[in-house]
């Protein structure tokens, strides 16, 4: 199966396979001349002295065609020239990203390429294409073919304008033209066909077998008919039922310890089954989920092979011109073809990793998109969306269940309000799964929440004391502050004070490997009934199943309030447990706005229950006090939820769905140039991208020598250009596990201290043994002395 044929399949899932093997068909129309004959013979007579790498353009070609041939004519046919514009930009950018329809300084960088750019031997290429590859007459047909599937596109949900939607149509002809061409170069060097020859359907039966099969031994358990555990059952069937329903957005509100992984896998399978779904997509905010989450998945499916954990992406890429030297392949290059380009059916992925298929530039990330297509996606704890990406997010969801017949669960305990802001997520009438979800939210009750930091704050010391307190009282604590800072200081400080309670610490400054360890060890003393204090932030709050006697949670918001909730007495182990909100006065929440704000917002409510204990239905967990949590949160943040860059002064939305007759670029190119806009689009593609970071200071992943990890650094350092791709995406896999994502400032200090290795030619890169320790994880000083404890 050639890239056309691959490109085609992909297509054919949103009904658009002539526009995505039109790209593919044409994006090597460049490489039919005597110039890049020569430059291929040249890189493989002289290896040693290779061509500069893109010295002969061989992308601008494709563009170009399809440019001269149906842009002229816009006037007479409109649908041929957006093809061009749509197509062309796809095909003159697969090997960096997208280019700039208008760019910010005013350039038509896409105009200029397939309108200005002189192709040597373009004449030629044409010549050679349409004599050995398709005929005009067969190829006009293909034209007219693509034309009709976009003309269906634009008619499909009116309520978007034209330019929105062929954004993402252009971002998903890309995503079909990059994965089809790095498969098939992948294919091809690894001499392997293309078959696939599992019958996705008839496996997640299997796996739905497998599920109701677990579910059914669990329920001969004495413990089966507790209430807690029937009102669970009753929450499963409901997923089951509702699973029947046609896809679209639908929420699943299950409380904290209701089953909520297995209940949402159960709606996943069946409703996959039921609608020929490719594959399931797990989301979660953090990393720290997938493995607990995966692992759990992967035991009740009986398969180490077909699920998929997707933590972050080891390789730095870049917008370098990647085009492959045929015969001289290196590390790097065959490092790019062994990303995970999602085509496996279960996969677990982060927040973090779902917006940058979507938005960020490069193209490792974007690559996955229309693997989305056709599936199931369910996002856990969906109320972690950072604010910034709110409608970005909207309005990808939108497209998959619109466009991409995507099926979409949120679940959460703590539902965010995204259909209450201005890019509203679309969803219907009655999408929540949870029938009586009051009554359910009260039934799951198992702690109060005891108010601590209306009154009065704490600092370190005084925090010391009070935890020492409850622990004299009980058989666990889990205290969780907002900054890493000051739960180290506190972990410090508790172990300094003499008490002979086990202390945990846990931290971001880990990586997974270490966090898990560690997490082992907690549970094992939870089980044994000794008694451990753990320090820990946020981290610990979103999926990680724990269950303390007590909780001290560091004032934030309301999310995160109930999140921390949740981890006390979470299996019901006794009548009651008890969450203390305190006020920690030493966190400097300066560089996080979100949770100060929100730490603002939930004050307010706590002082409402104070003045009337009736309001918010009497609990600080309800339904209506998180809507009006999320409601005051996303207006006190309503200038940001676009994607604001600063630099710009321009969100994202604007940049990238703004026709020519509204997009500020465009009128001002009109404006200048005293001339009209020459193209359909002004998507400002590449800049968008670029200056796209789902987390503020964008970070960079680092393989730390956390035990295998040690080995995963020395496999790399040993590897030659002659290592397969195989051995080379099974690697990355690996070190995923034994990653941190390392801020710039703390980048900069490493290298200062003498602290990184780095790894072709910083494509990868690894920590030395003295940056990294057992009890903090990063160690930037690069001074760490320290064994790692034989877990």
């Amino acid at each position: 199966m050639d890239a056309k044929e691959l490109a085609e399949t992909y297509g054919e899932k949103i009904g658009v396979k002539h526009i995505t093997g039109l790209a593919a068909l044409l994006h090597d129309l460049g490489k039919y001349t005597g110039a890049f004959r020569n430059y291929i013979l040249e890189a493989v007579n002289h290896p040693d002295l290779p061509p500069k790498r893109g010295s002969v353009d061989h992308s601008t070609a494709g563009g170009k065609l399809l440019f001269e041939m149906f842009h002229p004519s816009a006037k007479a046919n409109p649908y041929k020239a957006l093809l061009a514009e749509i197509v062309g930009n796809a095909i003159i950018s697969h090997h960096s990203y997208l280019q700039d329809f208008i760019s910010p300084e005013l350039e038509l960088k896409y105009l200029n390429r397939v309108q200005n750019k002189k192709i040597e031997e373009f004449e030629t290429a044409k010549a050679n294409f349409f004599e050995r590859v398709m005929d005009q007459s067969s190829f006009m047909n293909y034209v007219n073919q693509a034309e009709e599937e976009l003309k269906q596109f634009i008619i499909q949900d009116p309520s978007k304008p034209l330019a929105h939607k062929l954004m993402f149509l252009t971002k998903y002809i890309f995503s079909a033209l990059i994965d089809a061409d790095r498969t098939n170069t992948r294919l091809f060097e690894e001499n392997m066909p293309h078959g696939k020859t599992d019958n996705i359907k008839e496996l997640f039966s299997l796996y739905y077998e497998r599920l109701i099969s677990v579910i059914k031994e669990f329920q001969k358990k004495p413990t089966a008919k507790t209430s807690i555990n029937l009102l669970r059952s009753e929450m499963s069937e409901q997923c089951d039922v509702f699973a029947d329903k046609p896809s679209g957005i639908y929420t699943l509100s299950i409380p904290t310890g209701g089953g909520k992984t297995l209940a949402s896998l159960r709606y996943a399978l069946k409703h996959a089954k039921l609608y020929g779904k490719k594959r399931i997509i797990y989301v979660v905010p953090y990393t720290t989920i997938i493995e607990q989450n995966a692992g759990e998945v992967r035991k009740i499916l009986q398969d180490e092979v077909n699920i998929l954990e997707h933590h972050s992406n080891v390789v730095e890429d870049s917008d370098e011109n990647d085009e492959l030297q045929d015969g001289i392949m290196s590390v790097k290059q065959r490092l790019k073809l062994a990303k995970d380009n999602w085509e496996v059916p279960v996969i677990f992925t982060t927040m973090v990793q779902f917006l940058n298929v979507f938005y960020a530039k490069g193209s490792r990330n974007i690559r996955r998109l229309h693997n989305m297509s056709e599936a199931v996606l369910i996002f856990d704890e969906v109320q972690k969306v950072p604010v910034s990406c709110v409608s970005l997010f909207n309005e990808a969801l939108n497209f998959l269940k619109t466009y991409c017949h995507s099926s979409i669960l949120l679940c959460t305990a703590t539902q965010p309000a995204l259909d209450f802001v201005e890019h509203k997520l679309q969803l219907k009438p009655d999408v929540e799964i949870v029938r009586n979800l009051d009554k359910v939210i009260e039934a799951f009750k198992r702690v109060e929440i005891i108010d601590r930091a209306t009154d009065e704050t704490f600092n370190t010391e005084k925090l010391t004391g009070f935890i020492k307190g409850k622990i004299q009282k009980t058989s666990s604590v889990l205290v969780i502050l907002n900054t890493k800072g000051v739960v180290k200081k506190l972990y410090e400080q508790l172990k300094a004070s003499g008490n002979e309670t086990k202390i945990f610490h846990l931290s971001t400054s880990m990586c997974a490997a270490h966090r898990n360890q560690i997490l082992k060890n907690i549970r094992t003393c939870l089980g044994n009934g000794e008694k451990i204090i753990c320090v820990s932030t946020q981290l610990i709050e979103a999926g990680v199943d724990v269950s303390f006697d007590c909780v001290i949670r560091s004032l934030a918001g309301l999310d995160s309030i109930a999140q921390a909730a949740g981890r006390c007495n979470r299996h019901g182990e006794k009548k009651m447990g008890y969450v203390y909100v305190i006020d920690h006065k030493e966190e400097n929440l300066d560089r996080l706005p979100e949770i100060k704000k929100g730490k603002d917002i939930s004050q307010k409510i706590l002082t409402d229950l104070k003045n009337d204990p009736g309001c918010y239905d009497g609990n600080i967990l309800s339904t209506k006090a998180m809507e009006k949590y999320f409601k005051e949160f996303y207006r006190e943040f309503d200038s940001d939820l676009d994607y604001f860059i600063p630099s710009l002064e321009k969100n994202m939305m604007e940049m990238l769905t703004k026709d020519p007759n509204h997009y500020s670029y465009a009128v001002a190119y009109y404006k200048n140039k005293k001339k009209k806009f020459p193209l359909f689009l002004s998507s400002s593609f590449y800049t968008a991208a670029e200056n796209f970071h789902v987390i503020d200071d964008k970070t960079t992943s680092v393989i730390v020598p956390f035990h295998e990890g040690k080995d995963v650094i020395a496999e790399l350092t040993s590897l030659t250009s002659n290592a397969t791709i195989e051995d080379l995406g099974k690697l990355m896999k690996k070190a995923q596990q034994f990653t941190i994502n390392l801020y710039s400032q703390e980048l900069k200090d490493l290298e200062k201290n003498g602290g990184i290795v780095s790894l072709f030619d910083g494509k990868i890169l690894a920590l030395k043994e003295g940056a990294y320790d057992e009890e903090f994880g990063l160690n930037i000083a690069n001074d760490s002395q320290l064994g790692f404890l034989a877990f």
